[in-house]
Order: structure tokens, then sequence, then C-alpha cells
């Protein structure tokens, strides 16, 4: 979808009625109902402060400033700055009183987890937590996009059928593995494995890992020295390799999953309200329009997570991958990964 796309079309035409209810939207969980279009949603008005998470190269501002343009009423005033650093702003904002956000788009499920564990989001609205895709419907969080764990593989070095489908048996294969420790999308990952198999299995999988890895400042680095051949696999979500794909497509790299465990983990990026006003809900709206997970889709190559948006390209459906259950509000429960990846040595 081209970002004009978005931004052209006739005055909103409001489907909610005065309590703010979507028509047709039950309270009762179940199948979650097609995306609608920007068209059928509110306008917004009044006064909105979000605090969003740097991150996917500009491209959730670039949505942030195109549901601006549609809502010229809309006083939005956006702080930026990297996840987790403006989840400790807003711990330390209602320590100091009360925080200044309305609501809080996180690139990933860790930073909300912590900004829940505080006691700082409203519930989500039953009606629109009921848009969003089981198994991702949360209290206090509405996920807007996934990404998945995957294993970037270079095919002139490795056979993909040697490659395990456990994550676990990584510990005793042979390959060389790329991967960024400092990263927050692998923290996420190990914190994952933490909580499914016990610290204790954990810290042994990082310690066997470790003589055979090669550390990268980012998973694209990772990825990228996985198609060069410096290294056999690496450890990385999956629209890195999806993006190096679509630039150079003789890139020597592809994708396999794990199944059912943390490499196979589905993190979200989402949104944390802070205010339950109509505003700040309808703005959550909006990210879970056709129109915005179509381009977060083409152009992030991030998973829709409601109905009726065709996934990035090259991975499969989320129907057919196998993650793991899991409460991703856990993934905020960072120190204690912080620390075992200390005594792993890996940070």
């Amino acid at each position: 979808m081209e970002r004009r796309a978005f931004l052209q079309g006739a005055t909103a035409v409001g489907v909610l009625g005065a309590s703010g209810v979507v028509a047709g939207c039950s309270d009762g969980g179940g199948e979650a109902p097609p995306a609608l279009s920007v068209d059928d949603l509110p306008p917004l008005s009044g006064d909105l402060t979000v605090y969003l998470g740097r991150g996917e190269g500009g491209l959730y501002s670039h949505v942030v400033d195109a549901i601006r343009e549609r809502n010229p009423d809309l006083n939005l005033s956006v702080r930026r700055g990297p996840s987790s650093a403006l989840a400790n702003t807003l711990v330390q904002e209602a320590e100091r009183g009360g925080v200044r956000a309305d609501l809080f788009w996180s690139i990933d499920a860790s930073s909300l987890g912590r900004v829940i564990d505080q006691g700082l989001a409203r519930p989500v609205p039953a009606e629109l937590r009921n848009r969003i895709r089981e198994p991702f419907r949360f209290e206090a969080m509405a996920p807007v996009t996934g990404r998945v764990r995957t294993v970037a593989y270079n095919p002139e070095q490795v056979d993909p059928d040697a490659i395990p489908d456990d994550i676990m048996a990584f510990a005793d294969a042979d390959f060389s593995v790329g991967w960024a420790p400092a990263y927050g999308a692998f923290q996420s990952f190990v914190t994952a494995m933490r909580v499914l198999e016990g610290e204790q299995a954990t810290l042994q999988w990082l310690r066997a890992i470790k003589p055979r890895a090669r550390e990268y400042a980012g998973e694209l680095g990772a990825v990228m020295a996985t198609a060069q051949g410096d290294v056999d696999v690496s450890l990385a979500n999956h629209y890195y390799t999806l993006r190096l794909k679509a630039g150079k497509p003789d890139a020597n790299v592809d994708l396999t999953h794990t199944r059912g465990d943390a490499g196979a983990l589905v993190n979200a990026s989402g949104v944390a309200l802070l205010d339950d006003s109509d505003t700040a809900t309808n703005f959550v709206r909006y990210l879970l329009s056709r129109e915005v997970q179509s381009y977060l889709a083409e152009e992030a190559y991030e998973i829709p997570l409601v109905p009726g948006v065709p996934g990035p390209e090259g991975l499969p459906s989320l129907d057919s991958l196998q993650p793991p259950r899991i409460d991703l509000t856990r993934l905020g429960d960072m120190e204690p990964t912080l620390d075992l990846m200390r005594r792993a040595g890996v940070l």
C-alpha cells in the first residue's frame, strides 16, 4: 500500500455509537472479524500524546504522520525513542506523580510488559481486543503486528534437513552461529526460553552455543554474515532475511523454523493504553485498520494480526507456524534474563 492511499478518501464514516462500541463486534471472543478500512473509522479529535518506540526504519513514524494528516482536528504530540528507554521513562514519570503519555506504541512486547507490570496500562476494551487474532488477545496490551523468530541458514553450507526443529537441540549441533546478544529481540527470545525451559536449561544452552557463535551489533548483520558464508546459521527475526532477499534476491540465505519453543516465538509490536479516552482507543483502531496492517506487512515485512490482510511475501502463514503458547507480557521480566546472559558470558 502506498502511503498516499492511506491518506486519500472522503471523511471517515463513523461506525461507532456514542458508547464507542464498533457495530457488529462481539464482546465474547471467538473468531475475529475482517479488518476495517480507515474509511470506516471515526475521525480523531482532541489532544493525544503518544510515546513511540523507535524502530523499523521510521515506518512507524510514517504511520503516525499519516494518521495525523488524515485527522486535522487531532492535536497529536509524539515522543520518539528506544522502546526500552521510553518504558523506563514512563515508570519514572509514574513515580513522580503521573505519566505524560496517553498510549505507548512499542516495537516489542518486552517493554510493554515492563509498563504493564508497573500497573500503568488500562484494560483494552473487549470489543477492540476481539478484533485481534487469537492467541494475541491480552487484557492490558493490544498487539499490532507480529514478528517470528527464525533460523536463517546458508544453503550452500547447510543441508536444511540437518537443521533441528527444536531450538534446544542447537546446543548439540556443530553449526557456527551468528547472533546479537545485546539486541532487544534476542533478549526477548532468551526470556521466552527462560520462561519455557527454566533458567538452568537456558544457561546451559547459552554456554553451549557461545564457543561457536559470532556476535553482531544487530540481527540484520547476523543474517548478512550468514548470506556471506561467515557463519552457517543465524538466529533472528524473520523480516531481516525477507528484507535482505527483497533487495538482493540471489543472496545465499533461506529461512526455517523450529516448533513450539522459544526459537519459534511470535513476538509483537503493540500498544499499552495509558488513558481510557475514546481518542486513545480509536487511535489503536487505526493501527489495526486494513490500510495500516497492509502497509506494515508490505513495507516492514511484519505479520498482520487482524484477519483479511495478507502476510509478508516469503513467510509461511501465521496459521502454519507453530509458536509456543506464552503470555507475551511475561517478556517484560527482563532483569533475570540479563543476569543469566552475563553469567553465561554472552553479555
